[in-house]
């Protein structure tokens, strides 16, 4: 049993590690090692957790590891999957913040900040051609992905206004 929590603290270490940018950025790396590595979820699954993820309050990763987790190893793996996505972060942050007031005005780092941002839109715009495909099945879909898409980015809606009524469109369409 002790192996099992190792490869999921692990596997949710690395992509806690491996991803910067959020939740979004880290889909992909999620994909790979939950549907491809460890055989742990089926592509569908993997759609609903991060739906559900996104709807639940808290960081995707972290309502993904929490779920996965507990779905793998009960309560416990739960528990095991969070503190393994989360440790880096922590550690990371941890030498950050004793580094940075020392380093902030440096060119070197000032560079690599800046560098980051674009391999940041590229692994979420990675995540939504993912997701896209495996969503966006049918023109109802598309119709409801769009008119979200316009809502939101308009600012005329909120967004919880905008999943409530996406999700009473889809009881009503399929």
């Amino acid at each position: 049993m002790f192996p099992a929590f190792l490869k999921i603290f692990a596997s949710f270490f690395k992509i806690g590690l491996f991803t910067i940018g959020g939740g979004y950025a880290m889909i992909p790396l999620m994909q790979t090692e939950f549907i491809s590595v460890h055989h742990w979820l089926t592509s569908e699954e993997f759609i609903d957790i991060i739906a559900v993820a996104e709807m639940t309050p808290g960081p995707v990763a972290i309502n993904s590891a929490t779920y996965i987790g507990y779905q793998t190893l009960g309560v416990a793996g739960s528990i095991v999957a969070t503190l393994g996505v989360i440790s880096p972060s922590l550690i990371i942050l941890l030498i950050i913040a004793r580094l940075f007031k020392r380093f902030s005005a440096s060119p070197m780092v000032k560079a690599v900040i800046s560098s980051l941002r674009p391999a940041v839109i590229g692994l979420i715009l990675t995540a939504v051609v993912v997701l896209g495909r495996s969503v966006l099945v049918d023109f109802k879909a598309v119709l409801i992905a769009l008119t979200s898409f316009l809502l939101l980015c308009g600012g005329r809606a909120h967004p919880i206004s905008v999943l409530a009524v996406s999700a009473c469109l889809g009881i009503l369409m399929y």
